[in-house]
């Protein structure tokens, strides 16, 4: 097996440079198809409006960001959103999970989902929940790494050239 060309760490602030690459890395994920929120065409003002308000997050402590850097930069990016309701202290939802397609079938997506089990784990979250296209490239990942499907949602977004997509709900339990 070969030593990854990458690694995941977790960024406590956001910097200007660091919002540059990550709209780097979400506009390339936007115009290779990927569903994760945003409509073509996608401008790079858009991106970096998008990774203002996630810093704004990470620095109140309401979400988590992990990057994946090699030696271009950084190359993927998976959160964890803490801000839950009262009642559900013990959970977190996994969103926006990206890879660069550079950076694409090398381990680099399996990576990053490890670096946020281990990470909600740490926080003392016991539940994780997430989306994905269904039947799409992330869905598949989930289901390889042991997440639950629990069901499909028909036409519950648009991809980023339109088009309805159906979304497929997991979830994944850490305490067992």
């Amino acid at each position: 097996m070969t030593t990854p060309t990458w690694s995941v760490r977790r960024l406590h602030t956001v910097d200007d440079a660091q919002i540059d690459a990550l709209a780097t890395v979400t506009i390339d994920c936007v115009e290779g198809g990927a569903s994760i929120g945003f409509m073509l065409p996608f401008t790079r003002d858009r991106a970096v409006a998008f990774w203002r308000r996630v810093a704004q997050g990470v620095a109140s402590g309401e979400r988590v960001l992990l990057v994946a850097e090699d030696d271009r930069g950084i190359c993927g990016t998976v959160q964890l959103i803490l801000d839950m309701p009262d009642n559900q202290p013990h959970r977190a939802d996994l969103a926006k999970m990206q890879v660069h397609r550079r950076a694409r079938r090398r381990g680099l997506g399996a990576a990053l989902m490890r670096a946020a089990e281990a990470t909600a784990r740490e926080l003392g979250r016991t539940l994780l929940v997430l989306d994905a296209v269904t039947e799409g490239d992330a869905a598949r990942l989930y289901e390889r790494l042991g997440w639950t499907r629990v069901g499909d949602i028909p036409r519950y977004a648009l991809m980023p050239e339109g088009g309805f997509c159906s979304t497929t709900v997991y979830y994944r339990n850490l305490d067992g």
